[in-house]
């Protein structure tokens, strides 16, 4: 039996599409640019979190993480998120939504596959078809402000072309084929400025300049106590 994961989403202003995820893929260490890997990389492991045996890595988590909800709950502080694209492919081809891997630091510490399957994994509603923006790949723009205390700070900011080309993740995780349809793939983040942290509001927008849109959405992770 397949576990399959219901989801509306928006193809343009006005026509909404329900789709079934059935296999949710995060992709991690997916930077072109060794350097930038390396500050990430660097950021994690003063969490205590190990570095990867190799680049990329592909983990598996539950498609029940997924949500279009604003608040979800988490145990703890120790939570927070990281902007990234993802590519969901469905039987009429791929299409590129905005997510957060949001993950547990404390846990990731120990085990990153865990760690992964610790938090919900917010997602803006709103889809683009993959074909509309291939042509201009390289002028997307991903960014990411937090709020701390009222106070709204720069997280993240850069190009998509930070990270790998999706199509060659994809051909990556499936050995030359194409994505399976209902498969989502997240396809790895940008290094954070400031370091690591949690807040208050995680907020996240994919910027598209040549047709002058964007994917936006923000979320709070309401913690809750270990232990009463």
């Amino acid at each position: 039996m397949t576990v399959k994961k219901q989801l509306e989403f928006l193809t343009d202003e006005t026509t909404s599409r329900i789709v079934n995820v059935n296999n949710l893929v995060i992709a991690g260490w997916t930077s072109r640019n060794v350097d930038a890997m390396e500050a990430h990389i660097s950021e994690l492991e003063e969490l205590g979190v190990s570095r990867p045996t190799k680049t990329p890595t592909f983990y598996r988590c539950s498609v029940d993480q997924l949500t279009m909800e604003e608040e979800f709950q988490v145990i703890g502080t120790d939570s927070s998120g990281e902007i990234e694209f993802f590519i969901l492919s469905l039987e009429d081809g791929y299409w590129v939504g905005l997510g957060s891997d949001h993950t547990d630091r404390i846990i990731e510490a120990t085990d990153v596959t865990v760690s992964k399957q610790m938090c919900a994994k917010p997602i803006a509603r709103a889809l683009w078809r993959y074909d509309d923006v291939v042509d201009h790949w390289d002028q997307l723009i991903l960014k990411s402000t937090i709020i701390v205390d009222g106070d709204e700070e720069n997280y993240q900011e850069g190009p998509v072309t930070t990270m790998r080309d999706p199509e060659e993740l994809i051909s990556l995780y499936t050995d030359g084929e194409q994505l399976s349809p209902g498969t989502l793939m997240f396809c790895g983040t940008l290094a954070v400025s400031g370091g690591v942290r949690s807040a208050d509001t995680f907020q996240a927008s994919l910027i598209d300049p040549k047709l002058d849109r964007n994917i936006s959405y923000s979320y709070q992770a309401i913690s809750l106590p270990p232990e009463e």
